[in-house]
């Protein structure tokens, strides 16, 4: 084997390095990621404490008290589910994005700060929008902080990759 075919091969990764709990970056993933799964789970037992606190059932068979009727548009329930949906909609891509960006073996300081940053934005917006609302920019700034994180993760991931396509 040539020199340079050795110390190509030498710098190179094997992916097994880079998913195991031997590699710091991925195991900052893991901790901010699991904080985040907890996190979307509690939205779904906020919205059963939502409905109790208001009496406000979907379904018949859910309806505990007298006199209550179905309902499904109480604001502060759908407060909740909005906020829940947006965890959604934004978590989930953000999580195989990180994992994308882990791939090509990125700074472990940048990339866990990126991982802390992004979580504390989405738990700030929960906080903002479901449980303490509170008035714009405050809820913008929070969802567009771990937006802007998962673009430059993806913008750092086409840039490694580009030469390649």
């Amino acid at each position: 084997m040539s020199a340079t075919a050795s110390n190509s091969s030498k710098m190179m990764t094997s992916p097994g390095d880079m998913f195991n709990l031997e590699n710091p970056v991925f195991c900052c993933y893991l901790f901010w990621a699991t904080v985040l799964v907890v996190k979307m789970l509690l939205m779904s037992l906020l919205t059963a404490v939502q409905r109790f606190r208001y009496k406000i059932f979907p379904n018949q068979e859910d309806l505990f008290f007298k006199n209550l009727e179905v309902q499904f548009d109480d604001p502060h329930v759908e407060r909740v589910r909005r906020a829940h949906r947006n965890d959604m909609e934004n978590i989930l891509p953000y999580f195989i994005m990180s994992l994308i960006y882990i791939s090509t073996n990125p700074n472990p300081a940048v990339a866990c700060n990126l991982f802390r940053v992004a979580s504390l934005a989405r738990i700030i917006h929960t906080l903002v929008y479901a449980v303490y609302p509170v008035p714009q920019p405050s809820r913008i700034l929070a969802f567009a902080t771990m937006l802007l994180i998962t673009f430059y993760m993806a913008a750092v991931v086409a840039l490694r990759t580009l030469t390649y396509v």
